[in-house]
Order: structure tokens, then sequence, then C-alpha cells
């Protein structure tokens, strides 16, 4: 403790001297009075740097990336994996005793066949209903077998310390046509649960293969329809998910939905880097939720936080193939969208169309504020920084979407630092925002890309803004000057607004990009 208090408080001194680095020279540019960012900007960007820009009890610390807080996870981490060590070697059947104090229940033991073709749903159901009556149970899928489960709801409030131990597989039925009508949305819904643990190292297998092949953005012909989310955790409270594998889901992978104070760590999910709408994790209507340690590469967004959702901290993230870690889409159909505290430190995304991204539709109306990108590393990403307030993926093209003049989710105090690493295309920083609501405090720290020796490399990269106010600061590669020159209406290159507006109409009429389909 004597070394970790030592290191908080070095940390508190770094920090104090960052800042008055930071006033100085936001002082220095604004006597200059060559930019948009004047003291009021400097202090709100040093507020947004250490504490979110927040007010209220919840937000006060979430930004601050104490050393202390993930000591006491790592504390509870370390209690927990004694207790899954001996949960799975119990689970493999070598012999041991069951865990003391724990009820264990077997889903074998409700008649689940295990065999990957025997329907195990009904087997599951009632496994379900058994442990969840008791307190300090285990519901075991044991390894070394394969399960298939069709739509099935896992319903709470359980008993106190419901552990979900996935050792084995569990994977869904192949066949579309074999699909209970009345879940079109949902594979594995977890609902209710207060406290409980889903780990075990086992794998969620979705068998997507064939709804991709049915959906609307694989084959034109075929109506848009919905299709279920692999793992959903909904109206859950305290729960973690630690050190499963899900993979080949129908659509989504794992869904966190009015929840809150969720965990989710060591987690993995696969899907082909074609498959439509396959989010990996995605965060609607919920607060306090921890994504650490994990790595991800589907056909979609890594990560998508969407409206209703704040403080929200995301650590040592893997991501690629896919669209990268986004916030949003939010604001389509002109819905109102609220989204808060927003934490990436430290992520190493590859091969995706873009980095880190927040996008909405126009006509929308709303807020993204208070966000924190850092320590990123992107390699061979279309545009590794981006904020789109003119999303559309409508189908049809540019014909589905609207254009607003009057109203668009407002998007301030964003925070990019110490993001390096390659770009497949020239925008290397894209700040495209919207003449009725610009975006604002948008701050630039310690950047540096370059163009990737990919088609077309060898070239320079640039930053293209418009309606964008903010400042840069340090070592920002491409320059972002046009953050303190940048007007609605025109780019720093010269060009109207308008001849964006119709290249941006043009890029539409290509095939649009794959649609989400949102709780």
């Amino acid at each position: 403790m004597g070394i970790g208090r030592t290191g908080s408080r070095r940390r508190t001194l770094f920090l104090v001297l960052v800042a008055l680095l930071f006033v100085a020279a936001v002082k220095t540019a604004a006597g200059d009075g060559g930019g948009v960012a004047g003291s009021e900007d400097g202090e709100g960007f040093l507020r947004l740097w250490t504490d979110g820009g927040g007010e209220g009890d919840d937000q006060e610390n979430f930004f601050k990336w104490d050393e202390e807080e993930d000591d006491d996870e790592d504390d509870d981490d370390e209690d927990d994996d004694e207790e899954e060590g001996h949960i799975m070697m119990w689970g493999k059947k070598t012999g041991r005793r069951p865990p003391t104090c724990r009820n264990v229940v077997n889903v074998d033991s409700f008649g689940a066949a295990g065999d990957g073709d025997a329907d195990d749903t009904e087997a599951f159901a009632n496994a379900w209903k058994t442990a969840c009556s008791l307190e300090s149970a285990v519901f075991l899928v044991p390894a070394g077998r394969r399960y298939k489960v069709g739509a099935s709801t896992f319903t709470g409030p359980c008993k106190n310390k419901m552990t979900i131990q996935i050792q084995g597989t569990i994977v869904a039925p192949e066949e579309p046509s074999e699909w209970d009508p009345r879940s079109p949305r949902l594979w594995l819904l977890f609902s209710g649960l207060a406290g409980a643990r889903i780990q075990g190292g086992g794998v969620i297998d979705g068998s997507g293969s064939k709804w991709w092949a049915n959906s609307c953005k694989i084959n034109k012909s075929n109506p848009c329809k919905a299709a279920p989310t692999a793992v959903t955790l909904d109206s859950c409270r305290g729960v973690r998910v630690k050190g499963l594998r899900l993979q080949n889901a129908q659509q989504m992978h794992l869904t966190v939905y009015r929840s809150r104070n969720v965990r989710l760590a060591g987690v993995r999910i696969e899907s082909p880097e074609d498959s439509p709408n396959t989010d990996g994790i995605h965060v609607a209507e919920s607060s306090a939720v921890s994504i650490r340690n994990c790595r991800i590469g589907t056909g979609d967004d890594c990560i998508s936080i969407v409206n209703a959702s704040s403080n929200v901290r995301m650590t040592n993230i893997h991501c690629g193939p896919g669209h990268g870690i986004s916030i949003g889409s939010l604001g389509k159909g002109g819905t109102y969208a609220a989204v808060e505290n927003v934490a990436l430190d430290t992520a190493w995304i590859t091969r995706a169309q873009n980095g880190v991204r927040i996008k909405t539709w126009q006509g929308g109306a709303g807020y993204v504020r208070n966000v924190r990108f850092s320590n990123v590393a992107v390699d061979e990403v279309d545009h590794p920084i981006i904020i789109d307030q003119f999303y559309c993926d409508a189908a049809g093209g540019a014909a589905g979407c609207r254009n607003s003049s009057t109203s668009a989710v407002q998007v301030s105090n964003v925070a990019y630092r110490n993001i390096s690493g390659t770009s497949r295309r020239a925008e290397a920083i894209k700040f495209a925002c919207s003449d009725a609501v610009p975006c604002t405090g948008i701050v630039l720290a310690d950047i540096d890309l370059r163009r990737s020796d990919g088609d077309g490399g060898g070239g320079e990269v640039e930053t293209v803004c418009n309606c964008a106010v903010g400042f840069d600061y340090g070592c920002v590669r491409p320059a972002a000057d046009c953050l303190r020159s940048s007007t609605c209406g025109g780019a720093p290159d010269g060009r109207r607004h308008d001849e964006d507006k119709g290249k941006q109409a043009e890029a539409r009429t290509t095939p649009a990009p794959i649609r989400h389909t949102e709780l």
C-alpha cells in the first residue's frame, strides 16, 4: 500500500504540473489572438482532462484512473479467481469435491445431452429455475461438451451469490427457420440479476452464417429483418462477465441494456470481417460500465455506446477488424439522445474502418459530452479520429437521409491524447460537424498519424474541419489549425460546405455501410 500511495502522490504532482503548463499555453494562445480557445475553453479542457468536466457524486472521480481504485479491483479479481479456479477444476470432473458452501446445479442433471444435436433448451430452463432459487448457486455448463440451446431467458432476481459457470460450448440453432418467432431479437437473455458472475472460459457460438447470408446488407433483394443478439444483460446490477468467448453472433454479440455497475473483463469476441451488424459490445441505457482487457474483431463496431448511457470506462481494448470504437449512432429519426462521461484509455485498433468515432444523424437532438480517448495505437485504419454529424446508413442511400439545417445532437468537450499510427486515407482526422449545432471543446494533444503504405500510400495526411471549435496542444500531426479557424460552411482547404455535402451524397450512392439495429 505504501508504494501505491507514493505512486498516487507522484501522479497528483504530475497532473498539477501538466495543468500549469496547459494554463500557460492557453493564455498564450488567447493573448496572441490566433485561436478560438480562450481561457474559458482552456479551463474547461483542464476539467475534462482531470475529472471529465462533470458535476455530481457519480461523475466526481470517474475519469481519474486512480491507481488505488485499480488495486481494489485487482484484489476483488484475486478473490474471484481463487473461487473460480476451484469451480472450474470440479467442473472438469477432476475428482475434486464440489466448492465449499456452493450449491452446484449441473445442466446435465436436468437432461441436457451436450452432443450439439439434441435440443437442450428445456434442460437449461429447468436447471436455471433450481439454481436461481438456491443460495450461493453455481449454474454449471460443464467443459468438453456442446449444448444446442434455442432462445432462452434467465430471469432474476435470484438468491445471493449466483454464479453462471460456462465451461463448455453453448451453440445456437443454425437455421433461422428454427428460431422461436416470439424472440426475434434475443438469444440468451439474462434479466434482473443482481451481483451475479458469468464466467468460466467457455464459448457462446451464435451460428450466425445463415443469418448473415439472409441479411439485406448481403443480399440486397431480401427485406431488412432483425436478428438475435447473442447475449443480453437487461436490467442488471453489479453483474460481472469474465473470461468468456463469444463468436459468430447472429447480429450483436453482447449487449448491456438498462443496467448499472456492470464489469466486463477478459472477453474475446470474434466474427468475420464481412458479417453484418455484428457489434462486439453494445451499451445502451446503462451507466457505470467497465470494459477491460477485451479482444474484439467483428464486422461492425468493436464497441458501440448509444442513447442514455453514461460513465462508461474502457481500458486495454484490442479492436480489429471492424468499424472501430464508436459513440452512436444517435439521433436517428429526429430522436433525442444523451451520452456523457465516456473514457477510453489504452487501445490497439487495426484494419478497421474507423479508430475512435462519434456518429450522429442529422435532425436529432440531445448531446454527447465529456469524452476522452487516450493512448490509442492505430494501424491501417481509414479514419483514426472522426466525428460525423452527417451519419446516415438508410436503405436507398442519400435519398433516405434527412438533412436538417436546424437541429443535431450537440457534441462538446471531447479530448484526444496520445493517438498514433497509420491511416489508410488522407483524411486521418475528420470533424464533420453540423452547421446548426457545431462541435465545441474539441482538443487534440500529442497526436502522430501518418499515411500507411497501402493503396494510395506515401502521401500526406490532413485534418479536415467543418463547424468544429477547439484547439490543439503539443505535437499534433497532421496539424489541426482548422480547429482554431473552422467556420460553418467552409473547410480549411477552401472548399465550400455545399461541395462537401455533394461529395457526401455522391459517396452514399455506393453500397451503404452495415446498418445498426439497436434495441
